[in-house]
């Protein structure tokens, strides 16, 4: 039983080291270098709070001297280490019909002197609160996805202020940008890289945004963004804002679609597609079957030569939600909201490094899901139970326990670390079986309510 757990817990560390051989080149002292690394590798672990201080402890530096400088003041190509992680995830997960998912997301901040701090909304919160919020890009494809772009949004009052703005560590450069324009510039690199890039979501940030959609579209780029009430769309009626069409939806243009797989079951809503003037572009309504009067609004852009079908661009906007989940478990694994650092290169860097350490971890899940299935879930919400729910496939949760065993194992007297792995293969197998035995249930419970 610890032999299975063994080939996981080999190439787990065998991905994390292939990564950083990439990133060695990057760091031009031998002091830095090995900081960088102690730092993913303490983003990996099981810290509580994933800061400078804690990481040096954790990795048993005398003082936090190292890693400090490491952020803020070390001479390192912070562009070079993103493009290498973005090459890494390239190396392993890109796929043809791949594509880019953009958002953003918040840190609550106390204070006036961290770079792009400032109250604004944030998802995070919910509410308008201080707070730094950045942009991301998340690399979906059928192998994983994880995010492999990100930088900081400033509002226009930080460049108002050039005391404070200096004091935060902005280039003279630095200049104020959308959070349209910022996601641009990640959108430019991702391509002139050779990614291949089939399609593109974005919620309504984004989506209202012309200039944006417009360069997806010379790249003959499919897209579904998320757009508003009030966005016009043009039609052989005339145009009209996107709620108001909605009221002529007759009840049979309505289809009821899976969007994709929740943890609970499909992710299931009616459907109606709109035409426009263009034989490109589509205004697409979701409806929830348990509440008619929740309405969202997409536009969507098929370029042609490809199939424009209510199934293709459904697909496309179900897969907004793994930028969500990328969020989820770079702040939970990886540690990406746990910087106390107040100047803008320490930000990006320590957003950088924590982009490579989610990286290592989605890329493992990755290479394992091949050898560990997801169980088979039920068709119907009458089936019965299986004899065997089977395992759920290795999540960057159960990756990230990996890591954590392997710093556990590092030091102790080969018996001992025997039975610890047998102790977690053990353990990993029951919660790995308990969930996908849990998510089974919950698939039938949806097909049933579906059925009614």
């Amino acid at each position: 039983m610890a032999s299975a757990i063994s080939v996981d817990l080999d190439v787990a560390v065998r991905t994390r080291e292939e990564l950083e051989s990439d990133l060695a080149g990057v760091f031009g002292r031998r002091e830095s270098r090995a900081h960088a690394m102690s730092y993913i590798r303490g983003l990996c672990s099981d810290l509580p709070r994933k800061n400078g201080w804690r990481i040096a402890e954790w990795a048993g530096d005398e003082r936090p001297d190292g890693k400090q400088r490491l952020l803020y003041k070390d001479k390192w190509d912070e562009s070079a280490a993103r493009d290498r992680v973005r090459a890494f995830t390239a190396r392993h997960l890109a796929d043809p019909d791949a594509g880019l998912v953009f958002d953003e997301t918040g840190q609550e901040k106390a204070g006036t002197r961290t770079a792009g701090v400032g109250r604004q909304y944030t998802g995070t919160a919910g509410k308008i609160t201080n707070a730094v919020v950045a942009v991301y890009t998340t690399y979906a494809s059928r192998h994983g996805h994880c995010l492999i772009d990100g930088d900081l949004y400033a509002q226009k009052g930080w460049f108002t202020d050039p005391e404070r703005f200096t004091r935060a560590g902005f280039d003279p450069e630095h200049r104020f940008r959308t959070k349209p324009q910022i996601a641009l510039e990640q959108a430019g690199r991702i391509l002139a890289a050779d990614l291949p890039v089939a399609w593109m979501a974005a919620d309504e940030v984004y989506g209202r945004s012309s200039k944006f959609r417009q360069f997806f579209e010379k790249r003959d780029i499919a897209y579904v963004v998320a757009v508003g009430v009030d966005f016009q769309v043009a039609t052989q009626a005339g145009a009209y804002r996107a709620d108001l069409i909605a009221r002529t939806v007759p009840p049979k243009a309505w289809n009821r679609r899976s969007c994709g797989r929740g943890a609970k079951g499909p992710r299931v809503y009616d459907w109606a597609m709109v035409a426009t003037t263009s034989p490109y572009h589509v205004l697409l309504i979701r409806r929830s079957i348990t509440n008619p009067d929740d309405l969202a609004y997409f536009y969507a852009f098929v370029p042609g030569g490809q199939p424009l079908t209510l199934a293709r661009i459904v697909d496309i906007a179900g897969y907004r939600w793994m930028v969500e989940e990328d969020f989820q478990q770079s702040k939970g694994q990886a540690g990406l909201d746990h910087t106390q650092v107040r100047r803008y290169r320490s930000w990006l860097r320590h957003a950088i490094l924590a982009i490579a350490a989610l990286a290592i971890q989605a890329v493992t899940a990755a290479k394992q899901r091949k050898h560990h299935p997801d169980p088979v879930l039920p068709i119907h919400g009458d089936d019965d139970p299986p004899d065997d729910y089977g395992l759920i496939a290795l999540t960057v949760p159960e990756v990230h326990r990996l890591f954590m065993l392997h710093d556990e194992l590092r030091d102790l007297p080969a018996p001992i670390a025997r039975r610890r792995l047998d102790f977690h293969q053990r353990w990993s197998t029951w919660r790995r079986r308990h969930q996908a035995r849990a998510r089974w249930f919950h698939h039938r419970a949806r097909l049933a309510r579906l059925a009614w």
